[in-house]
């Protein structure tokens, strides 16, 4: 699962999301080490011939643009999402795949989870809500595993609405 959920100490948890990977630098060697070949087998036929020459360069732009592609891939599925829970506050930090952080704080009294089956942006849609602002939870996250959060949350959050 991509997440974690660990508790450091008594009365208060870290639950870290983050997107899948599917293709980790070992696939990501095989797939271009598989398009190489693919893309050379035709160029056999042609080994010393001009048209060689021709057809090289776009064999070696198609694996470049895959390359690219693939790299780009894991650059903007670079997100991290970092729940802090403790009865002090309820904090989500959320980085983005540019780098760009983003911020929430609620007092955990009235912070409400909230799981939309259908009508959201996403099948299960999972949001907390604290104060004036709903913020999103693991939108990268299949519906499944949303659904694990939100029980792990659901069994959390009223432990710290408890007195002290």
């Amino acid at each position: 699962m991509p997440y974690s959920l660990t508790s450091p100490e008594p009365m208060h948890w870290q639950l870290r999301l983050w997107p899948h990977n599917a293709l980790q630098a070992r696939g990501f060697a095989s797939v271009i080490g598989v398009s190489a070949a693919a893309l050379a087998l035709p160029l056999l036929a042609v080994l010393g011939q001009p048209v060689l020459w021709g057809l090289l360069p776009f064999a070696g732009i198609a694996l470049w643009g895959l390359w690219i592609a693939i790299r780009r891939n894991w650059r903007d599925r670079a997100i991290l999402e970092e729940l802090d829970l403790s009865q002090g506050a309820v904090r989500l930090r959320r980085t983005e795949a540019r780098h760009a952080v983003r911020e929430w704080q609620a007092d955990p009294h009235w912070v409400r989870l909230h799981l939309a089956p259908r009508g959201g942006p996403v099948e299960q849609y999972l949001t907390l809500t604290g104060g004036t602002r709903a913020v999103e939870l693991g939108a990268f996250l299949t519906p499944e595993e949303r659904l694990a959060v939100h029980g792990e949350l659901s069994r959390i959050l009223p432990r710290l609405r408890e007195p002290a």
